[in-house]
Order: C-alpha cells, then sequence, then structure tokens
C-alpha cells in the first residue's frame, strides 16, 4: 500500500484558499513543497490542476481526480473518477531518477483533503501564524490526538515572508 501524505499551506482558522488561490506567497513553503513531491506521485482536484500556474508539475507523476471523462483533459496528467480509483493506479509508483516510488502526496483542494485525512499516514504542514481577512477554502478539522508530531521547525518573518510560519509533520499514531 502506498504511503499517503498530506500537503498544505493552512492559517490559524485553517483557511487555505480564496478565489481558487492560495492566500500566502512563502517561497520557503514552495521550495519545501518542491523537496517533499520531487520524484513522487501528486494526487489534486481538477480546481488544484487548473490553478497550477504552468500545468502539471515536472519531475512528479500528476493525478487528476475529477469526474470528466474527457479524453487527456488535463495535459500531462493522468485523471481517475475517484481518490479510491487514484490510489489504485499509483500503485505501481512512479520512477524518477531510477528509483521507484509508491508515496503519494495529496496536494488539494478542500475536498481532495476531506476524502484523503481518513487514509493517510502523514500531514505535512506549513502552519501561517495569521488568521486571513477572508479565506473561501478551509481545511477539514482532524483530531489532533490521532497524530503524533515528529518534525517541527519554526521561522518568524522576514523580508520574503510576511508571517511567522512553522513547518510541522505530523504521523498519525498507530493504536
Amino acid at each position: 500500500m502506498n504511503r499517503v501524505s498530506i500537503v498544505v499551506a493552512i492559517a490559524e482558522n485553517r483557511a487555505i484558499g480564496q478565489n481558487n488561490k492560495l492566500i500566502y506567497w512563502l517561497p520557503n513553503d514552495l521550495k519545501r513543497f518542491k523537496q517533499l513531491t520531487t520524484g513522487h506521485t501528486i494526487m489534486m482536484g481538477r480546481k488544484t490542476f487548473e490553478s497550477l500556474p504552468k500545468g502539471a508539475l515536472p519531475n512528479r507523476r500528476n493525478i487528476v481526480i475529477s469526474r470528466t471523462t474527457q479524453l487527456n483533459a488535463f495535459e500531462g496528467a493522468e485523471c481517475y473518477p475517484s481518490l479510491e480509483k487514484a490510489l489504485e493506479a499509483a500503485q505501481s509508483g512512479y520512477i524518477y531518477n531510477n528509483v521507484q516510488s509508491t508515496d503519494v502526496f495529496i496536494i488539494g483542494g478542500a475536498s481532495v483533503y476531506q476524502q484523503a485525512l481518513p487514509i493517510a499516514d502523514r500531514l505535512c504542514l506549513t502552519y501561517i501564524h495569521d488568521t486571513p481577512a477572508e479565506a473561501d477554502t478551509f481545511f477539514p478539522e482532524f483530531d489532533p490526538t490521532e497524530w503524533e508530531e515528529t518534525f517541527r521547525e519554526d521561522h518568524d518573518r522576514d523580508e520574503r515572508h510576511a508571517f511567522p510560519y512553522s513547518f510541522v509533520d505530523l504521523c498519525r499514531k498507530h493504536s
């Protein structure tokens, strides 16, 4: 079975987006996202794929979860009608630089996060220490007692980052 990780930048009120765009522009978050996901499979909903400025992300297996039946609807990406079907397809893994990975990273949006949360093994969070004035998309609530913090790196605001933030990895506790 694939290891399923969720990657998300999340405000203190769980806000993640506004008008199909990220609320925060954090260069270090984008760098971390690239480090985490390169060489692996990424899964996303249609709107998230459409929000990518240059389409499919390079050096990753891009999978879009959408009910569209249009062949090649998402250039550079595979399409499956459900998270379950996408995860089945991802079992075969992805080969990058002669290394095979079966790790899957869920990268949005809110409804895909909602579906993936019960089966995720790990949450790779960027907590932004702020509450935005406006947001229309939120990360689903989750029970923090089901998760164990395995990594934390705190950052102050600086010339490139308007808000303090923390990189936090949570792994699901297994009883």
